[in-house]
């Protein structure tokens, strides 16, 4: 096994239908509120991409 296989943050296939299943039902709200959700699914999406670019040390 190696150190790769023990990482938990990669992508898996259920967040992104997880996340597929969040814009469909955004898709549905009226604009103000859509607006606001889809600023807050950035945020996430934001925070997991820079929390990626952190290296552990060797």
């Amino acid at each position: 096994m190696t150190d790769d296989d023990l990482r938990d943050d990669r992508p898996r296939d259920d967040d992104g239908d997880a996340l597929l299943s969040r814009l469909k039902v955004i898709e549905d709200q009226p604009l103000e509120t859509r607006a606001e959700a889809l600023a807050q699914i950035q945020d996430e999406l934001r925070a997991i991409l820079e929390a990626g670019d952190v290296r552990p040390s060797a």
